[in-house]
C-alpha cells in the first residue's frame, strides 16, 4: 500500500486519482498506525516551508516517519514542497527541515533578467544525469508540470537524477538510497507524471 501522507497541506486527491489510474493501491492518511504499516510512503506539499514543518511535528507523525524511512528503510517520494521538505533547511524559512537528504531549499533569484519570472510555472524538460528505478523508460524528452519560488541544491552530484533549466541548472529529481524527491507535480504532468509514479509505485 502506497501511503499519501495528509498533515494538511497538498493536493492528495488527484494524486490518489493518478494512482488509480496506473492501477496502484494507495490511501490517504495521518494516522500514525496505517503509517507505520505502509509499504511506501508519497510525502506532498503546497505552501509554505515553515508551515508544512509544522503541520508535520504537531500532527504527531514526525517519530514514525523518521523510523520508516531512516530505520525501517521504506521508499518515500517527496513531491513539490514535499521534496523541499527532504532537506536541512530552507530560504523560505527559519525552521530545520527533515534533514534525510544532505540538501538545501534556495529561492530563484534573476536580478539580471527580469524576463525569468518567480514562480517558475508551466512546462519544462528535464534531462536525466544518474541513473535509478525511479526514472526508467520515461519516454522521449520528458516534460513535467512545475510550479515553484525554490528549488533543492543537493551536496552530492551522486544525489541528483535529473536537472531542469531555468535561468540556471536546479535539481529537479533526487535520490539518496530510499529517500526520493522531485520538485514537479507529477499528478499534473500527464503521460510523464503517470510513468514516475508507476516507477514509483514498483519500487
Amino acid at each position: 500500500m502506497i501511503t499519501i501522507i495528509d498533515y494538511g497541506m497538498g493536493n492528495l486527491g488527484s494524486i490518489q486519482n493518478m494512482f488509480k489510474r496506473i492501477g496502484a493501491a494507495s490511501e490517504i492518511t495521518g494516522d500514525t498506525e496505517k503509517i507505520a504499516s505502509a509499504s511506501k510512503l508519497l510525502l506532498p506539499g503546497v505552501g509554505a516551508f515553515d508551515a508544512a514543518m509544522t503541520r508535520i511535528a504537531e500532527s504527531g507523525i514526525l517519530e514514525i516517519l523518521n523510523k520508516k524511512v531512516l530505520e525501517d528503510k521504506t521508499p518515500v517520494l517527496g513531491i513539490c514542497l514535499g521534496m523541499q521538505l527532504l532537506t536541512r533547511s530552507s530560504e523560505e524559512g527559519k525552521l530545520p527541515g527533515l534533514g534525510w537528504v544532505n540538501a538545501k531549499t534556495v529561492r530563484f533569484n534573476f536580478p539580471q533578467d527580469p524576463s525569468l519570472k518567480v514562480p517558475h510555472m508551466g512546462w519544462n524538460r528535464v534531462e536525466q544525469v544518474n541513473k535509478s528505478p525511479l526514472t526508467r523508460d520515461l519516454p522521449e524528452e520528458p516534460r513535467f508540470y512545475f510550479v515553484h519560488s525554490y528549488y533543492v541544491l543537493a551536496d552530492d552530484a551522486a544525489d541528483v537524477l535529473m536537472t531542469t533549466h531555468y535561468g540556471l541548472d536546479f535539481h529537479s529529481v533526487i535520490q539518496r538510497n530510499n529517500i526520493y524527491g522531485a520538485q514537479f507535480h507529477p499528478e499534473k504532468s500527464h503521460k510523464f507524471g503517470m510513468k514516475l509514479l508507476e516507477n514509483f509505485s514498483r519500487l
